[in-house]
């Protein structure tokens, strides 16, 4: 066990964990953020995707004890009582079916429009093929992040 000091959603925090846990074990179970989800523990279903100093990362596949820098969770993406745009754009095109991957989705679609604010479709699909959803609401997905970027909401 190691006393490990962590920046989550702006906040200082300290655990005392080993250094190989996974991240998503200390931020759900130690720091009781609710965005990150277990769901395959492999890496390749995205639930589990939060930010760590902006790139998309899958929480449940990183060490939290090689972790250095800002983390940020679902939990964290509004400031001061206003949804971030991401968040907006989702309840605006009404993305969410059962909900169990919008923390993958839109800690993804967040991380693709910080590095590319207006992404072509083609770009959206390859960005967020790492997040599965069962309720198949891609198009919906697709649609919301356009709406983010302030482009057109056409799929076609």
């Amino acid at each position: 066990m190691a006393k490990l000091s962590l920046n989550v959603n702006g906040r200082m925090q300290t655990v005392d964990a080993d250094p190989s846990t996974p991240l998503l074990y200390i931020l759900r179970n130690d720091l009781d953020q609710h965005g990150p989800h277990f769901g395959c523990g492999l890496g390749q279903c995205g639930a589990c995707t939060v930010l760590v100093n902006g790139s998309a990362v899958k929480s449940c596949q990183v060490p939290v004890g090689s972790v250095k820098g800002a983390i940020t969770t679902l939990d964290g993406l509004a400031r001061d009582g206003r949804l971030d745009r991401i968040q907006q754009a989702w309840i605006e095109e009404q993305v969410p079916a059962c909900g169990f991957c919008q923390n993958g989705q839109m800690l993804t679609a967040k991380a693709l429009l910080d590095r590319n604010p207006h992404p072509t479709d083609t770009q959206i699909r390859e960005a967020m093929a790492g997040v599965l959803c069962r309720c198949m609401t891609y198009y919906r997905v697709q649609a919301a992040i356009k709406r983010a970027a302030g482009s057109p909401t056409t799929t076609a």
